[in-house]
């Protein structure tokens, strides 16, 4: 890809969004009832190439549970609200009615309650009762002391994520986690994330993860951490770029890591998309966050929105479109793809020609700068007022 020259002597990358690349028909359809669009991480096996991403206004152990019915994985923030309260109900609450101006800073204050080891542990027992694959996510600082209280209530699956993530940190105040080494210690595949570039993603990979997660997070897109940090990844190229890693690694080693892409993902036309680009699977927020079993009621908001001391992003609002099985499977009454999402995957692979995800990886994509047509619109964002 060529680079771009932005002033004498320095050359920027070009990269792409999603919704500047159109997926190109094929000259051989298939029947969409034909098509699978399952998804296998380890010993788990998916009916959809689903995971829902640990917010606390879109994941509780309940919806873990509605999720894992309906096919997909469900994550579980093990630093949010969850495992900070009992019953976080209420704070939930509170902040759905907040006007703007105070968000930031009574999610701060919210946010400013311990993590309660104690709750991490029930919570993921909750989840495997009922049944379900259990989930969670921590970040790397947090790591060693949570974890142990996740597989002691019977963990399953770990996420380790962080804004931007790295097999590879150096830190002068105190020693950093061993990701590696870490993961070995470990009896269950863990995925790791955020990333967005060929060679951190090879590292991460070598790491023993059985999964990286691509993006800037954490966040429905990378415009908050773009605005505070000015970190950003166009994702149709993060995606290409992480999956060019992963056909490396596997090259090396014989082990396929899976791709999971979260990021700007609103609508059916999105997810295919970043499937076709090398995806395995999508992490989902906003169009979960509009489903009626969602325990925020519509609000969402990442973690980052609640830091001490550099807050990213805010309270986002998605109008409640139907029941999470009508958003992931149909039946869809909404023209704009917002609802039966993987129904539409299904139906774009059939018109491509492909009958499974990794055989969708081969379909030929198109620039399509006029993409931004097809956008779903945003979730509606309280913004805070200036100054």
């Amino acid at each position: 890809m060529a680079d771009a020259e932005i002033g004498v002597g320095r050359v920027a990358r070009r990269a792409y969004r999603l919704d500047e690349i159109a997926i190109s028909p094929s000259r051989r359809t298939r029947d969409p009832a034909d098509v699978d669009v399952s998804w296998q991480l380890d010993a788990f096996r998916f009916a959809l190439p689903l995971m829902a991403a640990p917010r606390d206004g879109i994941v509780s152990p309940a919806t873990v549970a509605s999720v894992d019915a309906a096919g997909g994985l469900a994550v579980l923030d093990l630093e949010g609200l969850w495992t900070r309260y009992a019953d976080p109900g209420p704070i939930l609450e509170e902040i759905a009615r907040l006007e703007p101006g105070g968000l930031t800073r009574r999610l701060q204050e919210v946010y400013a309650e311990p993590v309660q080891p104690g709750l991490v542990a029930s919570r993921i027992a909750e989840i495997a009762a009922a049944g379900a694959v259990a989930c969670g996510a921590v970040t790397p600082a947090a790591a060693a002391e949570l974890v142990p209280a996740a597989v002691d209530g019977g963990l399953d699956v770990l996420v380790i994520a962080g804004t931007t993530i790295s097999a590879e940190r150096v830190s002068v105040s105190g020693p950093a986690l061993d990701l590696g080494g870490f993961i070995r210690t470990l009896d269950l595949p863990v995925i790791v994330g955020w990333c967005s570039s060929y060679q951190a993603a090879l590292h991460l990979m070598r790491t023993g993860a059985v999964g990286v997660l691509v993006g800037v997070g954490p966040g429905e897109s990378a415009a908050p951490t773009r605005r505070v940090l000015g970190v950003a990844a166009p994702m149709a190229t993060a995606i290409a770029d992480v999956a060019g890693a992963r056909s490396r690694h596997l090259e090396e080693t014989g082990v396929y890591v899976h791709v999971v892409a979260e990021g700007p993902l609103y609508c059916g036309g999105d997810v295919a998309t970043a499937i076709a680009c090398g995806a395995d699977a999508v992490m989902l927020s906003a169009p979960l966050a509009a489903a009626s079993e969602a325990p925020g009621g519509g609000i969402w908001f990442t973690p980052a929105a609640g830091h001490g001391e550099l807050p990213r992003g805010t309270v986002q609002r998605s109008p409640v479109l139907g029941t999470l099985a009508e958003v992931l499977t149909g039946p869809s009454h909404d023209p704009r793809g917002r609802c039966n999402i993987f129904g539409a995957l299904r139906a774009t692979m059939a018109m491509a020609g492909y009958g499974s995800i990794r055989e969708f990886h081969r379909a030929a994509l198109l620039v399509a700068p006029d993409g931004a047509a097809r956008r779903a619109p945003r979730p509606r964002r309280q913004a805070e007022p200036e100054g």
